[in-house]
C-alpha cells in the first residue's frame, strides 16, 4: 500500500537568535552538508527549500526566529532510518544550542498520494491538528505512527475535507 503513499514531515523551531547571528553559525554550517546528505539518502523524494538549498529563508510566521523543515520520504523508515542513523544526528543532539526548547508538539508527520506536496500552509494546519487532537492518521509523529493504508478517502477517522487538498505536483 505505501507504494501509492509518502510520507510528508514538518518541523519547527524557534531559533535562539537570527540566523545571521554569530551564535546560530555552526548550524548555518551544517545545513548544506546535511540537506546534501538527506538528498541523497534512500527514500528521500523532496524538501522545501528556495533557491539558495534550505528553507531558513521561508517565513511562514509571523515570528522570524521561527523556521520550519518540510520533506517527503518514500516511508516512515527511511525518514528514521536518515533522522536517527546519519550524521544528521550529530545535528540533532546540538538543537539545544540553537533553538528553544518548545513546550508544544514541533513534528508532525501524514501520508501524502506518492508523487505530490503538501504546501506550507497545508503542513502547519497538520502540526495544529496534532497539537489539538493528538495523533490521528491525519497528523501523528514517529512514537505513535499511523500505517499510510489507515489514510483513505472518505475514512471515518479523517476529516476528507482537510486531508486531500489542492497539492502540488512533484
Amino acid at each position: 500500500m505505501t507504494e501509492r503513499w509518502h510520507l510528508a514531515q514538518l518541523n519547527v523551531g524557534r531559533m535562539v537568535a537570527p540566523t545571521t547571528a554569530p551564535e546560530i553559525a555552526e548550524f548555518m554550517a551544517a545545513l548544506d552538508p546535511v540537506n546534501a546528505l538527506a538528498d541523497a539518502a534512500p527514500g528521500f523524494v523532496w524538501r522545501l527549500q528556495t533557491e539558495e538549498g534550505n528553507a531558513t529563508d521561508i517565513h511562514a510566521f509571523d515570528d522570524e526566529l521561527m523556521l520550519l523543515n518540510m520533506s517527503v520520504w518514500e516511508s516512515i523508515e527511511t525518514l528514521r532510518a536518515f533522522t536517527y542513523t546519519t550524521a544528521h544526528t550529530d545535528v540533532l543532539r546540538r538543537r539545544r544550542e540553537w533553538f528553544e526548547r518548545l513546550e508544544v508538539a514541533h513534528l508532525v508527520l501524514w501520508w501524502v498520494p506518492a508523487g505530490q506536496v503538501s504546501t506550507a500552509a497545508e503542513a502547519i494546519d497538520r502540526l495544529e491538528r496534532l497539537r489539538r487532537d493528538g495523533p490521528t492518521p491525519a497528523a501523528f509523529t514517529f512514537r505513535i505512527p499511523f500505517a499510510a493504508d489507515e489514510m483513505e478517502p472518505g475514512d471515518p477517522l479523517v476529516d476528507a475535507e482537510f486531508c486531500w487538498p489542492e497539492s502540488v505536483a512533484i
